[in-house]
Protein backbone atom coordinates (compact mmCIF):
# COMPACT_ATOMS: atom_id res chain seq x y z
CA UNK A 1 0.00 0.00 0.00
CA UNK A 2 1.66 3.53 -0.96
CA UNK A 3 1.96 5.84 1.51
CA UNK A 4 1.43 9.20 0.61
CA UNK A 5 3.82 12.28 1.91
CA UNK A 6 2.39 14.68 4.57
CA UNK A 7 0.71 17.56 3.00
CA UNK A 8 2.99 20.66 4.15
CA UNK A 9 0.84 23.44 5.50
CA UNK A 10 0.22 26.08 2.90
CA UNK A 11 2.51 29.41 3.45
CA UNK A 12 1.70 31.51 0.65
CA UNK A 13 -0.85 33.44 2.10
CA UNK A 14 1.41 33.98 5.35
CA UNK A 15 2.91 37.12 5.43
CA UNK A 16 6.83 37.22 6.31
CA UNK A 17 7.51 37.82 9.89
CA UNK A 18 9.12 41.38 10.22
CA UNK A 19 12.68 41.66 10.99
CA UNK A 20 13.39 43.24 14.18
CA UNK A 21 15.38 46.05 13.68
CA UNK A 22 18.68 45.87 16.20
CA UNK A 23 18.67 49.10 18.59
CA UNK A 24 20.04 51.95 17.40
CA UNK A 25 23.08 53.94 19.45
CA UNK A 26 21.07 57.47 20.55
CA UNK A 27 23.96 59.33 19.89
CA UNK A 28 22.41 58.49 16.31
CA UNK A 29 18.68 58.62 17.24
CA UNK A 30 18.49 61.43 18.46
CA UNK A 31 21.15 63.57 16.17
CA UNK A 32 19.90 66.82 15.26
CA UNK A 33 17.77 66.91 12.05
CA UNK A 34 17.80 70.83 11.69
CA UNK A 35 19.53 73.36 13.29
CA UNK A 36 16.75 74.80 15.65
CA UNK A 37 17.74 71.21 17.10
CA UNK A 38 21.13 72.62 17.74
CA UNK A 39 21.80 72.94 21.86
CA UNK A 40 23.22 75.80 23.35
CA UNK A 41 25.53 76.94 20.28
CA UNK A 42 23.21 80.15 19.07
CA UNK A 43 25.97 82.11 17.26
CA UNK A 44 26.50 79.02 15.04
CA UNK A 45 22.94 78.66 14.54
CA UNK A 46 22.35 81.93 14.10
CA UNK A 47 24.70 82.21 10.96
CA UNK A 48 23.46 79.18 9.51
CA UNK A 49 19.87 80.44 9.67
CA UNK A 50 20.60 83.05 7.61
CA UNK A 51 22.30 81.43 5.08
CA UNK A 52 19.40 78.79 4.72
CA UNK A 53 17.01 81.73 3.96
CA UNK A 54 18.96 82.56 0.98
CA UNK A 55 22.43 84.55 2.51
CA UNK A 56 25.49 83.24 0.65
CA UNK A 57 27.27 80.27 2.93
CA UNK A 58 31.52 81.11 3.60
CA UNK A 59 33.81 78.78 3.99
CA UNK A 60 33.42 77.43 8.17
CA UNK A 61 36.06 76.61 10.35
CA UNK A 62 34.06 74.57 13.32
CA UNK A 63 36.55 74.38 16.49
CA UNK A 64 35.86 73.51 20.43
CA UNK A 65 35.84 70.21 22.57
CA UNK A 66 34.29 66.85 21.04
CA UNK A 67 30.74 66.54 21.76
CA UNK A 68 29.63 69.72 21.46
CA UNK A 69 27.89 69.66 17.93
CA UNK A 70 30.27 70.57 15.49
CA UNK A 71 29.66 67.91 13.08
CA UNK A 72 25.51 67.82 13.92
CA UNK A 73 25.58 71.22 12.81
CA UNK A 74 27.00 71.40 9.51
CA UNK A 75 25.24 68.29 8.70
CA UNK A 76 21.68 69.16 9.59
CA UNK A 77 22.66 72.72 7.64
CA UNK A 78 23.72 70.43 4.66
CA UNK A 79 20.38 68.41 4.88
CA UNK A 80 17.79 71.82 4.84
CA UNK A 81 20.39 73.14 2.32
CA UNK A 82 20.43 70.50 -0.26
CA UNK A 83 17.65 67.98 0.66
CA UNK A 84 16.93 64.85 -1.35
CA UNK A 85 20.17 66.26 -2.98
CA UNK A 86 22.76 65.77 0.10
CA UNK A 87 24.22 62.48 -1.36
CA UNK A 88 25.53 64.08 -4.47
CA UNK A 89 26.17 67.65 -2.90
CA UNK A 90 27.87 66.76 0.14
CA UNK A 91 31.51 65.06 0.50
CA UNK A 92 32.15 64.44 3.61
CA UNK A 93 35.72 62.31 4.90
CA UNK A 94 37.14 62.41 8.60
CA UNK A 95 39.45 60.66 10.21
CA UNK A 96 38.94 56.65 9.30
CA UNK A 97 39.40 57.78 5.36
CA UNK A 98 42.73 58.36 3.48
CA UNK A 99 43.39 61.67 3.70
CA UNK A 100 47.02 62.96 2.65
CA UNK A 101 48.17 65.24 -0.05
CA UNK A 102 47.30 62.57 -2.54
CA UNK A 103 43.52 62.47 -2.01
CA UNK A 104 43.09 66.63 -1.43
CA UNK A 105 44.78 67.07 -4.95
CA UNK A 106 42.77 63.59 -5.94
CA UNK A 107 39.35 62.83 -5.13
CA UNK A 108 38.47 66.64 -3.30
CA UNK A 109 39.67 68.34 -6.38
CA UNK A 110 37.76 66.12 -8.61
CA UNK A 111 34.32 67.11 -6.34
CA UNK A 112 35.53 70.42 -6.38
CA UNK A 113 35.57 70.85 -10.16
CA UNK A 114 31.98 69.38 -10.56
CA UNK A 115 29.32 72.19 -11.47
CA UNK A 116 26.18 71.74 -10.31
CA UNK A 117 22.37 72.89 -11.09
CA UNK A 118 20.90 76.00 -9.15
CA UNK A 119 17.77 74.16 -9.45
CA UNK A 120 16.17 70.95 -7.81
CA UNK A 121 14.48 68.33 -10.10
CA UNK A 122 11.19 69.79 -8.79
CA UNK A 123 12.24 72.87 -10.05
CA UNK A 124 12.59 74.60 -6.65
CA UNK A 125 16.01 76.71 -6.17
CA UNK A 126 18.43 75.45 -4.78
CA UNK A 127 22.30 76.57 -3.88
CA UNK A 128 24.42 76.36 -6.51
CA UNK A 129 27.38 75.06 -5.14
CA UNK A 130 28.84 71.87 -3.11
CA UNK A 131 29.90 71.66 0.03
CA UNK A 132 33.48 69.52 1.43
CA UNK A 133 33.19 68.40 5.09
CA UNK A 134 36.57 67.98 6.13
CA UNK A 135 35.95 66.33 10.26
CA UNK A 136 38.85 66.09 12.36
CA UNK A 137 40.95 68.53 10.15
CA UNK A 138 43.56 69.16 12.40
CA UNK A 139 44.56 65.61 11.93
CA UNK A 140 45.81 66.22 8.33
CA UNK A 141 49.01 66.98 7.74
CA UNK A 142 51.00 70.34 6.88
CA UNK A 143 51.38 69.10 3.19
CA UNK A 144 47.85 68.45 2.82
CA UNK A 145 46.60 71.37 4.14
CA UNK A 146 48.17 73.75 1.71
CA UNK A 147 47.13 71.42 -1.25
CA UNK A 148 43.79 72.00 0.36
CA UNK A 149 44.61 75.97 0.42
CA UNK A 150 44.95 76.21 -3.21
CA UNK A 151 42.00 74.32 -4.31
CA UNK A 152 39.35 76.44 -1.66
CA UNK A 153 41.24 79.36 -3.48
CA UNK A 154 40.09 78.23 -7.09
CA UNK A 155 36.73 76.31 -6.78
CA UNK A 156 35.49 79.19 -4.47
CA UNK A 157 32.25 79.47 -7.21
CA UNK A 158 31.30 76.08 -7.24
CA UNK A 159 32.23 74.51 -3.31
CA UNK A 160 32.14 75.06 0.20
CA UNK A 161 34.13 74.01 2.78
CA UNK A 162 33.82 73.02 6.18
CA UNK A 163 36.79 72.23 8.32
CA UNK A 164 35.89 70.72 12.04
CA UNK A 165 38.50 70.25 14.55
CA UNK A 166 39.42 70.21 18.20
CA UNK A 167 42.32 72.07 17.93
CA UNK A 168 41.86 75.30 15.66
CA UNK A 169 46.33 76.07 16.46
CA UNK A 170 47.33 73.15 14.31
CA UNK A 171 45.28 74.25 10.94
CA UNK A 172 47.63 76.72 9.28
CA UNK A 173 46.97 80.56 8.80
CA UNK A 174 46.73 80.45 5.51
CA UNK A 175 43.17 78.10 5.46
CA UNK A 176 42.03 80.07 9.03
CA UNK A 177 42.25 83.47 6.99
CA UNK A 178 39.86 82.22 4.39
CA UNK A 179 37.56 80.84 6.70
CA UNK A 180 34.65 82.34 9.15
CA UNK A 181 36.10 80.77 12.81
CA UNK A 182 33.67 79.70 15.11
CA UNK A 183 34.14 78.27 18.70
CA UNK A 184 31.76 75.52 20.25
CA UNK A 185 31.67 76.03 23.78
CA UNK A 186 31.15 73.30 26.04
CA UNK A 187 27.86 72.66 26.81
CA UNK A 188 25.86 74.46 29.81
CA UNK A 189 24.92 72.40 32.67
CA UNK A 190 21.15 73.04 32.65
CA UNK A 191 20.88 72.51 28.99
CA UNK A 192 22.53 69.09 28.75
CA UNK A 193 20.57 67.64 31.83
CA UNK A 194 17.66 68.81 29.61
CA UNK A 195 18.20 67.32 26.75
CA UNK A 196 19.05 63.75 28.62
CA UNK A 197 15.87 63.91 30.13
CA UNK A 198 14.07 64.58 27.16
CA UNK A 199 15.90 61.38 25.61
CA UNK A 200 15.39 59.48 28.83
CA UNK A 201 11.44 60.38 28.32
CA UNK A 202 11.34 59.28 24.80
CA UNK A 203 12.85 56.01 25.28
CA UNK A 204 10.68 55.60 28.62
CA UNK A 205 13.83 54.78 30.31
CA UNK A 206 13.40 54.04 33.81
CA UNK A 207 16.20 56.49 35.93
CA UNK A 208 16.55 56.39 39.27
CA UNK A 209 16.56 59.36 41.25
CA UNK A 210 17.51 63.19 40.23
CA UNK A 211 21.41 62.24 40.75
CA UNK A 212 21.38 60.54 38.16
CA UNK A 213 21.71 63.72 35.54
CA UNK A 214 23.68 65.45 37.71
CA UNK A 215 26.63 62.53 37.89
CA UNK A 216 26.06 62.33 34.43
CA UNK A 217 26.97 66.00 33.78
CA UNK A 218 29.59 65.69 35.92
CA UNK A 219 30.81 62.65 34.10
CA UNK A 220 30.82 64.21 30.55
CA UNK A 221 32.22 67.68 30.92
CA UNK A 222 30.13 69.68 28.61
CA UNK A 223 30.47 66.72 26.39
CA UNK A 224 26.55 65.32 25.36
CA UNK A 225 27.97 62.27 23.37
CA UNK A 226 29.45 61.23 26.10
CA UNK A 227 26.73 61.44 28.00
CA UNK A 228 24.44 59.83 25.98
CA UNK A 229 26.55 56.90 25.55
CA UNK A 230 26.89 56.47 29.10
CA UNK A 231 23.23 56.55 29.81
CA UNK A 232 22.61 54.12 27.57
CA UNK A 233 25.29 51.90 28.22
CA UNK A 234 24.06 51.61 31.83
CA UNK A 235 20.01 51.11 30.75
CA UNK A 236 21.56 47.84 28.44
CA UNK A 237 23.58 46.51 30.90
CA UNK A 238 21.69 46.87 34.07
CA UNK A 239 17.96 47.70 32.80
CA UNK A 240 17.92 50.83 34.81
CA UNK A 241 19.97 53.94 35.24
CA UNK A 242 21.58 54.68 38.84
CA UNK A 243 24.36 57.12 39.57
CA UNK A 244 26.59 53.86 40.96
CA UNK A 245 25.49 52.38 37.33
CA UNK A 246 26.98 55.49 35.50
CA UNK A 247 30.32 55.19 37.97
CA UNK A 248 30.96 51.38 36.74
CA UNK A 249 30.21 52.24 33.25
CA UNK A 250 32.11 55.17 32.64
CA UNK A 251 34.75 53.87 35.11
CA UNK A 252 35.28 57.13 37.91
CA UNK A 253 37.34 56.43 40.45
CA UNK A 254 34.92 56.53 43.56
CA UNK A 255 34.88 59.89 45.36
CA UNK A 256 35.84 58.15 48.68
CA UNK A 257 39.17 56.52 47.03
CA UNK A 258 40.06 60.05 45.74
CA UNK A 259 39.48 61.68 49.12
CA UNK A 260 41.98 58.49 50.56
CA UNK A 261 44.41 58.82 48.75
CA UNK A 262 44.72 62.80 49.16
CA UNK A 263 44.58 62.21 52.85
CA UNK A 264 47.30 59.60 53.37
CA UNK A 265 49.53 59.93 56.41
CA UNK A 266 52.55 57.45 55.86
CA UNK A 267 54.00 55.33 53.74
CA UNK A 268 52.22 52.26 54.83
CA UNK A 269 49.49 53.35 54.37
CA UNK A 270 50.47 54.45 50.73
CA UNK A 271 51.39 51.29 49.71
CA UNK A 272 48.58 49.74 50.95
CA UNK A 273 46.35 52.26 49.09
CA UNK A 274 47.83 51.89 45.63
CA UNK A 275 48.34 48.03 45.54
CA UNK A 276 44.12 48.17 46.72
CA UNK A 277 43.38 50.65 43.68
CA UNK A 278 45.39 48.57 41.47
CA UNK A 279 43.72 45.72 42.03
CA UNK A 280 40.45 47.01 41.90
CA UNK A 281 41.76 47.96 38.18
CA UNK A 282 41.08 51.49 38.23
CA UNK A 283 42.60 53.76 35.90
CA UNK A 284 45.49 55.81 37.19
CA UNK A 285 45.04 58.63 34.48
CA UNK A 286 41.37 58.70 35.68
CA UNK A 287 42.61 59.01 38.81
CA UNK A 288 44.54 61.84 38.46
CA UNK A 289 42.40 63.91 36.66
CA UNK A 290 39.87 63.73 39.44
CA UNK A 291 42.69 64.10 42.38
CA UNK A 292 43.52 67.82 40.41
CA UNK A 293 40.09 68.96 40.42
CA UNK A 294 39.59 67.65 44.23
CA UNK A 295 42.97 69.72 44.79
CA UNK A 296 41.91 72.85 43.49
CA UNK A 297 38.62 73.13 44.92
CA UNK A 298 39.99 71.70 48.62
CA UNK A 299 39.27 73.78 51.44
CA UNK A 300 41.84 72.20 53.84
CA UNK A 301 44.89 72.96 51.80
CA UNK A 302 47.13 75.75 51.80
CA UNK A 303 48.16 77.69 48.45
CA UNK A 304 51.29 76.26 48.37
CA UNK A 305 50.26 72.97 49.15
CA UNK A 306 48.08 72.73 46.36
CA UNK A 307 51.26 74.25 44.23
CA UNK A 308 52.72 71.71 44.85
CA UNK A 309 50.94 68.54 44.33
CA UNK A 310 49.12 69.98 41.43
CA UNK A 311 52.80 70.42 39.60
CA UNK A 312 53.53 66.60 40.65
CA UNK A 313 50.11 65.78 39.06
CA UNK A 314 51.61 67.28 36.18
CA UNK A 315 54.61 65.46 36.09
CA UNK A 316 52.92 62.28 36.84
CA UNK A 317 50.39 62.55 34.03
CA UNK A 318 53.03 63.19 31.31
CA UNK A 319 55.20 59.97 32.68
CA UNK A 320 51.95 58.15 32.06
CA UNK A 321 51.46 59.02 28.83
CA UNK A 322 54.89 57.77 28.11
CA UNK A 323 54.13 55.23 29.08
CA UNK A 324 55.59 55.21 32.67
CA UNK A 325 54.44 52.18 35.25
CA UNK A 326 50.88 53.39 37.29
CA UNK A 327 52.24 51.65 40.62
CA UNK A 328 55.62 53.75 40.50
CA UNK A 329 53.81 57.16 39.56
CA UNK A 330 51.16 56.62 42.05
CA UNK A 331 53.52 55.75 44.84
CA UNK A 332 55.79 58.95 43.55
CA UNK A 333 52.82 61.37 43.69
CA UNK A 334 51.98 59.64 46.96
CA UNK A 335 55.27 60.63 48.64
CA UNK A 336 54.78 64.24 47.65
CA UNK A 337 51.00 64.24 49.08
CA UNK A 338 52.69 63.15 52.33
CA UNK A 339 55.17 65.66 52.47
CA UNK A 340 52.27 68.29 51.52
CA UNK A 341 50.34 67.08 54.15
CA UNK A 342 53.06 66.90 56.65
CA UNK A 343 54.56 70.20 55.93
CA UNK A 344 51.83 73.14 55.53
Amino acid sequence: MAVGRADKPSTSGAKPAAKKKPPAPWVEKYRPKTIDDIVDQGEVVQVLRECLSGGDLPHLLFYGPPGTGKTSAILAAARQLFGDLQRDRVLELNASDERGIQVIRDKVKTFSQMTVSSTKPDGRPCPPYKLVILDEADSMTTAAQAALRRTMERETRTTRFCLICNYVSRIIPPITSRCSKFRFKPLARENVIKRLQEICEAECVEVGNGEVFQQAVDTCQGDLRRALTALQCCQRLLGKITAEGLIEVTGLVPEQLVNEYLSVKNYSELEQFVEKFLMEAYSAAQLLEQLSATVINAGHLTNKQKCVISDKIAICSHRLLDGGAEYMQLTDLGCTIIVANNDP
